[in-house]
Formats: structure tokens, C-alpha cells, sequence
């Protein structure tokens, strides 16, 4: 089913204001969400408005979060995000770094005591408005083994960056640092459909197939799946997001990080306060004169476009094509819902008293999700 964009963005943010968030927080909050249900990137987007729910209904999100600056330079800043929604916190956030980068030519902001912030692509974006570059990671639930452990030590870990262009559309790269995003393993899970080899291992450490292996002793494998292929290089990004976004925040860091997902168990004590990220902004005549930069940058794309491709039917593109294609599409056509979130959206609505414009369409049988 597709559900219109507009009807979709009506009734999320119904929910937000239902949790306790403040207007301007509700629209924050479904702006973030629903960009990764535009941009394609459906493991991110209206899938996961039930966990939030869930979270808010076990006391680990505040809805109404005090969010500080607990120490600063003209350049940094360490953010306490109040056990917000990241996605309002994080936003803040990166608003911050841009200001810093407005003063002094790059902002770094860490961020601890926070949650899942939604997609990282959208956050490194903020920073294209103000001509600048921009850069983002967060730590996640331990849901990734390192190369040669049979332990979940690490999240996926996400890494964006976003250069502006001049003539040309803006490279925005977002990407996990495991050869899957958990997200994409829930979308298998809900079809009954089986993983590629290579991304997870069974509790021995064996390559499987079976999604259902991960909550059974199995592990997410990082970037490059195996030694062979260069999971060390995999595992060593996901540790370096991980020191930036908890280590030097303050956050918590491998595997004492909150679980996001229910199967996870809590590991005894905490390393620091919440999920971490961080953010950094840099203003481009801080290194070269803009328009020279953008110059040298529409044709840094325009030559990688126009790469030889292997099938001539297929271009080569550079990161971010894609989901601007997804968008442009959605936009118009509306964000296709598989049935298992439709159910779950359904359950939100009864429990909310919350009607949705789609409401006719809703399938018949009640969600089995517990708020």
C-alpha cells in the first residue's frame, strides 16, 4: 500500500504531540523520519514510529528533554541531550556546530545522553543550507560482532557526509559501517525472506542466511562481511564512530550501549549517559574560496557520472542520486507501507485515538505490537 506523504506526515506527527512532544519537536521529529521514508531508506522511517513509542513507554525517551551545553570553545561542544528523541536533539546539534562553523570556520559537537537520531544523511544536510560541509555519526544498540568475535561488541554505526556543488546536485554520502543496516535485516524479517551471505554469523560465528539468527546468539558482520573481503576495515570505522560519538562525549560506548532493539539484554552498569553522537560543520572559504570549491566540485561530479559504465544501461552515480530519485518519485506517488508497519501504524492510531486519512484502508486485523 502507498500512503499519500502529506497524510503520512499528519499522522506521525499526531503521535509525537501524543508522547508529550512540544509542536515545533513534533514537526522536528517527523521531518527527520519521514526524510528516510522519501529518500528510500524505509528501515529508518515510519517502521520504526512503534519503537519509539516503546522506548517513551519504558522511560528511556524524555519527550520534553532539557537540552544543555555542558562544556564549550569557540569551536566544540559537548551536548547533554536531556535522554531526548535524537531526532530533535540531533538536529540542535548539528545547528550548533553550524553556528561555531559561522564564527571561527568549523563546529564539532558531541552529543551523549540521547537516542536513535533517525537517519544520519539528514542531519549532514542541515550544514548544505549554509554553503558548508557536513559530517555526522552516531553509535547504536551492540548488534556487531569485530572481526574474529563471536560477542556483539559494536552498533552499525553510521557515517554521512554532505559537500555542496554548484551546478550539480550535492554528493551526500550515509552510510552503515556494517555490510548491512539492521533496518535491512528487519525489512527481510517481516517478509520471511532469507539474509545474503555476509551479512550476519550464527552464535558460532558461522556464516548464515537465517535473519532470525541474530536474536539467537548471532551477530551483524561489519563493512566486508569477513577477514578475507576486509571486515577489519569495517570493524575499525564502526570503533571510530564509536570513540567519537561515546568516548569523547561522555556517552556509552560498545557494548554497554541502551538497546534499541528488545532482544538485546542490558549489560550490568553504564559507561556514560545515553546514545552518542557527533557533528562537524566546516565552512568552505575556511579552506579555499567557494566558488572555487564549487567549481572544482561540479566537475569532480560530472566526471564521475560519466564514468564508463559496465552495463550501458546502468550510469554510474555518485552518493545521494539515488535517494533524490526515491524522493522525487515518493513525492508524488506516496511511500509505499508493507502490511506488518501498516498493522503496526493501526495499532498506534487505537491507542492514540488517532484517525488516519487512510484510515478505510488499514488492514482488518489487529497488530500483536505491545506499547
Amino acid at each position: 500500500m502507498k500512503i499519500p506523504y502529506q497524510s503520512l506526515r499528519k499522522f506521525t506527527k499526531s503521535v509525537f504531540l501524543k508522547i508529550g512532544c512540544s509542536p515545533q519537536d513534533a514537526e522536528k521529529a517527523t521531518d527527520v523520519l519521514l526524510a528516510a521514508d522519501l529518500r528510500g531508506i524505509d528501515s529508518h522511517g515510519v517502521a520504526r514510529l512503534s519503537s519509539y513509542v516503546r522506548l517513551w513507554k519504558s522511560g528511556r525517551i524524555n519527550s520534553a528533554p532539557s537540552i544543555s551545553i555542558v562544556h564549550e570553545t569557540p569551536s566544540t561542544a559537548v551536548i547533554d541531550g536531556g535522554a531526548g528523541l535524537g531526532l530533535v536533539v540531533a538536529p540542535k546539534a548539528m545547528a550548533i556546530a553550524i553556528e561555531k562553523a559561522q564564527q571561527v570556520g568549523t563546529g564539532w559537537v558531541a552529543v551523549n545522553n540521547s537516542n536513535h537520531y533517525g537517519i544520519a544523511g539528514y542531519h549532514a544536510m542541515q550544514a548544505l543550507e549554509h554553503d558548508m560541509i557536513g559530517i555526522t555519526m552516531t553509535n547504536a544498540s551492540p548488534l556487531v560482532v569485530p572481526t574474529f568475535s563471536k560477542e556483539k561488541m559494536l552498533g552499525t554505526n553510521p557515517i554521512a557526509v554532505a559537500f555542496p556543488a554548484g551546478e550539480q546536485e550535492p554528493f551526500i554520502a550515509d552510510l552503515a559501517t556494517t555490510t548491512a543496516a539492521y533496518g535491512k535485516l528487519e525489512i527481510l524479517q517481516r517478509k520471511n525472506s532469507p539474509a545474503p551471505i555476509g551479512w550476519i554469523q550464527d552464535d558460532e560465528g558461522n556464516p548464515t542466511q537465517d535473519c532470525a539468527a541474530i536474536s539467537d546468539g548471532g551477530g551483524l558482520l561489519p563493512l566486508g562481511s569477513d577477514r578475507e573481503h576486509g571486515s577489519h576495515k569495517g570493524y575499525c570505522l564502526g570503533a571510530m564512530v564509536d570513540i567519537f560519538s561515546a568516548v569523547l562525549s561522555g556517552a556509552n560506548y560498545g557494548p554497554w550501549v541502551p538497546p534499541y532493539v528488545p532482544f538485546l539484554g542490558k549489560k550490568e552498569g553504564f559507561v556514560g549517559n545515553g546514545i552518542g553522537h557527533f557533528f562537524g560543520a566546516m565552512r568552505i572559504d575556511a579552506f579555499r574560496p567557494k566558488k572555487e570549491f564549487k567549481t572544482h566540485m561540479d566537475r569532480w561530479i560530472e566526471c564521475f557520472r560519466n564514468a564508463k559504465p559496465i552495463d550501458p544501461e546502468i550510469k554510474v552515480q555518485i552518493p545521494g542520486d539515488q535517494e533524490r530519485e526515491y524522493e522525487k518519485v515518493r513525492l508524488i506517488g506516496g511511500i509505499p507501507i508493507v502490511d506488518s508497519v501498516l498493522e503496526d501504524l493501526k495499532h498506534l492510531a487505537e491507542h492514540f485515538d488517532i484517525e488516519p486519512e487512510w484510515g478505510s484502508n488499514m488492514p482488518s486485523d489487529a497488530s500483536t505490537l505491545e506499547i
